[in-house]
């Protein structure tokens, strides 16, 4: 599927049976509203999946990693060779999402979009790799338009192929990258107009002075590079990254097949919101999964009109929080499918 292809496909959720899932959603066995979130959650569902009953059996989440070369200036409190030493541990089983997929019964696929490494056909990694790692968008675009196009097409083929060999019913999408939180700043800052300031945070854990050099390398960068407010491919090529990109094409994909998508932290909101760019109807089908430590999240997730599911103070990235919320979504629809309704359990409703 081509990226034009992918995003004609992608169609607004069909409202038409909003208020019967109200309705069934409100005369369940407790008082209206007393669900909170949940509630809102299984409406959304219900009308992605279209249904008064529904339900997610497939889980599944993928981790795009990529490598950038901003981190030159200074904006990580890691190495760059953190980014392939993760991306081993995470084929190797070892790294906290791993953990959260095996507790959440969620199949976990490994994507290598740009890493500066060669992994020699490691085992059960996905190969889409588009370059060893972007450029320094302080002093040149982060990547050419044709690198953006075939990192967008490579994250729908990522969705597509899986999707092909086995459905699933909803997709979690994480992130691995040093230095990705920079470009993840960079283009919510490009969509939402907010100030290098207001969308940068520690990262991977910056002192205050590692954080004040932060803010004035993407403010430079921004200045510099000028991206187009409402143009992503343009926002990909100047500040990106490939393993963004990679997560913006899985996001269009999964929307253009009617699967609900769980971001998780900035990087992969950043990706989420790159696809919203391209079209806004992907809104539709995102959940986010949590409240991330990193305050440029709220600018995205405002411009989309999101609220985070969970607020743990997480920061890992990974895909983690993605993984926990999508056992909260799964329990939102039981709720739907299993949960009594005051008429069919024999219970007074207060009416």
């Amino acid at each position: 599927m081509t990226l034009k292809e992918c995003l004609a496909a992608i169609k607004p959720s069909d409202k038409s049976i909003a208020l019967k899932i109200q309705h069934k959603i409100d005369f369940k066995t407790k008082p209206v509203g007393s669900l909170g979130a949940l509630e809102a959650i299984a409406h959304k569902m219900s009308l992605v999946q279209e249904t008064l009953d529904p339900a997610i059996i497939g889980k599944r989440l993928f981790v795009f990693a990529g490598d950038h070369g901003i981190t030159a200036e200074g904006v990580s409190a890691f190495p760059a060779e953190v980014t392939p030493q993760m991306v081993l541990n995470f084929l190797s089983g070892g790294a906290a999402i791993n953990v959260l997929c095996r507790h959440g019964g969620i199949e976990i696929g490994i994507v290598d979009m740009g890493v500066n490494f060669d992994f020699k056909n490691a085992k059960g990694l996905i190969d889409k790799k588009i370059a060893p790692g972007t450029k320094n968008f302080l002093k040149e675009d982060a990547m050419s338009e044709t690198e953006a196009l075939a990192a967008l097409e490579a994250g729908i083929a990522v969705f597509t192929d899986a999707y092909t060999k086995q459905r699933f019913d909803i997709v979690g999408v994480g992130d691995m990258g040093i230095g990705n939180t920079t470009s993840a700043s960079a283009i919510i800052a490009a969509v939402t107009g907010a100030s290098a300031a207001d969308v940068s945070g520690r990262g991977t854990g910056l002192d205050d002075k590692g954080l004040a050099n932060k803010i004035s390398v993407l403010a430079a960068a921004l200045k510099v590079r000028s991206p187009k407010s409402g143009d992503g491919i343009d926002i990909l090529k100047k500040v990106g990254g490939f393993e963004i990109a990679g997560i913006a094409g899985c996001v269009l994909a999964a929307a253009a097949h009617r699967v609900p998508v769980m971001l998780d932290g900035i990087i992969s909101t950043a990706g989420g919101l790159i696809a919203y760019t391209l079209n806004p109807a992907v809104g539709d089908y995102l959940f986010c999964a949590h409240r991330s430590v990193e305050q440029g999240q709220a600018k995205a997730l405002a411009h989309m009109n999101l609220t985070p599911i969970l607020d743990l103070g997480m920061r890992l990235g990974e895909g983690t929080g993605a993984a926990i919320a999508i056992g909260i979504v799964d329990g939102a629809c039981r709720i739907m499918r299993e949960m009594a309704s005051f008429e069919s359990a024999g219970v007074t409703n207060k009416e």
